[in-house]
């Protein structure tokens, strides 16, 4: 008997691993072209990929990192099947390019339709700012449109860290003017980076603040249509208490919006909105005779369609099916092969899906589904992750849903021992994200 086991479950890792070679091979054999073409061109574009770059787009990209003085990059825009070897992962896809390419620089992967970055010679952080910051800023204009911003950034980082050389050994005194003076130079930009990046924080809030409060109020309102009929006789002491419940979580969500002063002071208001909404659904159903609803996830879609009734498996554009809680509605918008619809917030001037408004409404969205209500799915994985552009600061999504805390394109990771340029953990991790 106990040979016959073993002969069994020799056999079936025999079959498991005839199973499993083929799509190793496919993705090796993928990795080894890309690395193969990038050793003699910085932009290599496989014929499969489903990302759409031209060859007068591709033929752009390499002028521009010449121009920009962006390199050494290396780029390859790819097929998914590309992360079929490194466990679904493209920021592990894109280490191992730079394993086999085996040269310092800055490589991009773009697998199917998610963008990662990441840099060996670079400071810390750099390359995932920059590639952070060209999703948010292109994304609505496609993967061209990205690239060139990323490769534009990168250009300015490699030339905010050449500072020059030390002037030779001669003009002693005028080479020390001329380094103060540098130094004042650079002190001075720093400065004003910093007061700019204040200014923009600072605005970015108000206008994310903005949309909050208009969720709040739109609480409240609900909140008051009910309040009359919560007074009549014969309610229901549940009802009542459902009523008050949703009242106190308005009144948290107003004061805690006023004293917000960085998107994470948010969160609680999300959360705040999440529990009033659905103890005025509980009161609503208590007062029409019937029982409370379930007290599921909001639906990802728009939280204020209330308690999602099911998962959906939906893919944002440029992004990777997965299971989402939706209401009814939407659910079945999603199957019929239909855009759903979804909670807008205004973004510079225009109205977008909150999951493309950027990093700063991730905390307030967040509160819609922690604290448990969202088991077996990563919320930074649905929010950003392209969602978000990664959220796309937080590399590490600081955490960012798929890119760092809550998802898989931040942190750092490295090449195993690096090759002649370092490792990507030294060099900056990564950004990016699905787009």
């Amino acid at each position: 008997m106990g040979s016959t086991a073993t002969v069994r479950l020799f056999l079936l890792l025999i079959f498991l691993a005839l199973v499993a070679a083929p799509a190793a091979r496919a993705q090796g054999d993928l990795l080894d072209e890309a690395a193969a073409a990038l050793k003699t061109d910085p932009v290599y574009v496989h014929p499969d990929a489903a990302a759409e770059l031209s060859d007068s787009d591709a033929a752009a990209l390499r002028a521009r990192i010449t121009d920009r003085d962006a390199g050494p990059m290396y780029v390859a825009v790819m097929p998914r099947e590309v992360v079929s070897g490194a466990g679904g992962s493209v920021q592990a896809a894109l280490e191992e390019l730079g394993r086999r390419v085996d040269r310092p620089g800055t490589y991009v992967l773009v697998a199917g339709r998610t963008f990662r970055a990441g840099s060996t010679d670079v400071r810390e952080g750099e390359t995932a700012e920059a590639a952070d910051a060209a999703l948010k800023a292109q994304r609505g204009d496609g993967l061209a449109a990205i690239l060139l911003d990323f490769t534009d950034r990168m250009g300015d980082v490699r030339a905010g860290r050449d500072s020059g050389g030390d002037g030779g050994g001669g003009g002693g005194g005028t080479g020390l003017i001329v380094l103060g003076a540098l130094a004042l130079g650079g002190g001075a930009l720093v400065l004003s980076r910093q007061r700019r990046r204040r200014r923009e924080d600072a605005a970015e809030l108000e206008e994310v603040r903005d949309n909050v409060r208009d969720d709040v109020i739109a609480l409240g309102e609900e909140i008051r249509a009910l309040d009359l009929d919560v007074q009549m006789p014969g309610t229901s002491e549940e009802a009542k208490a459902d009523y008050e419940q949703a009242l106190g979580a308005y009144e948290r969500a107003s004061s805690a919006v006023d004293l917000a002063r960085q998107p994470q002071d948010l969160e609680p208001v999300g959360a705040a909105v999440e529990e009033g909404r659905y103890a005025m659904a509980s009161a609503r159903a208590r007062l029409e005779g019937g029982e409370p609803p379930e007290r599921t996830p909001p639906c990802f879609f728009d939280p204020r369609h209330g308690p999602s009734s099911r998962e959906v498996e939906w893919s944002p554009p440029w992004g990777e099916p997965r299971p989402v809680p939706a209401c009814e509605a939407d659910a079945q918008r999603v199957e019929r092969g239909e855009d759903p619809d979804p909670r807008e917030v205004t973004v510079g001037g225009q109205r977008v899906p909150y999951w493309n408004a950027g990093p700063a409404y991730a905390p307030y969205m967040g509160g819609f589904f922690g604290g448990g209500l969202l088991p077996g799915i990563f919320l930074g994985s649905l929010l950003g992750g392209g969602m978000f552009g990664g959220f796309g600061g937080w590399d590490g999504p600081g955490p960012a849903p798929d890119s760092g805390g809550m998802g898989d394109f931040g942190g750092g990771g490295d090449f195993g021992g690096g090759f002649g340029g370092g490792d990507f953990g030294g060099g900056g991790g990564f950004g990016g994200g699905d787009f």
